[in-house]
């Protein structure tokens, strides 16, 4: 069970992900989490620094969907002015969200990546579906609501366990 709370890839930022090495892999489109992998779960608009980033994932060619345990008003006013789809409600850690995100950007997982700032929903969630995880810094983890603080718990005692073993990857590691 552990062993699928790790991701097959750790960076401090979405802006820290490599696209070119992503590319050159095959990938074609990006599932991300919004709440602390894009912005702050109060921040409820895009920043500058992240509509430019992606502008920048769409103009190399990357289709992008959001992938959210948020509600529906959250996400789609986030999504909506960007131009990007998005799925509400996703019950991640759950594989049908994930495979139903592939499947709007007519992606195999192959060809997909899963980003997001938590191992319980993100990571295990894009683990069971067969799909490439990057795991973000969370941005905010005090602004966080009560069910994502328990999942904070749960994933430090994980975390410490995985670590101990020797099974952890770096920051940057594929």
């Amino acid at each position: 069970m552990f062993k699928r709370l790790i991701p097959d890839q750790i960076v401090n930022t979405v802006f820290d992900i490599d696209l070119d090495e992503l590319k050159a892999r095959g990938v074609r489109g990006i599932i991300t989490d919004l709440d602390n992998t894009l912005v702050s779960a109060k921040t409820p608009l895009a920043t500058p620094e992240l509509v430019g980033w992606l502008d920048l994932v769409k103009d190399q060619g990357f289709k992008v969907v959001i992938l959210s345990n948020n509600n529906s008003t959250r996400v789609s006013k986030f999504a909506e002015p960007l131009g990007i789809p998005f799925i509400p409600s996703a019950r991640k850690p759950a594989g049908a969200s994930f495979h139903k995100a592939a499947k709007l950007m007519e992606l195999s997982n192959e060809q997909a990546v899963v980003v997001g700032d938590q191992m319980l929903t993100d990571v295990l969630g894009g683990r069971r579906a067969g799909l490439h995880t990057i795991l973000v810094t969370p941005i905010a983890p005090r602004e966080e609501g009560w069910a994502t603080q328990i999942n904070r718990r749960i994933e430090k005692i994980a975390l410490a366990r995985l670590r101990k073993k020797g099974l952890w990857p770096e920051k940057g590691g594929h």
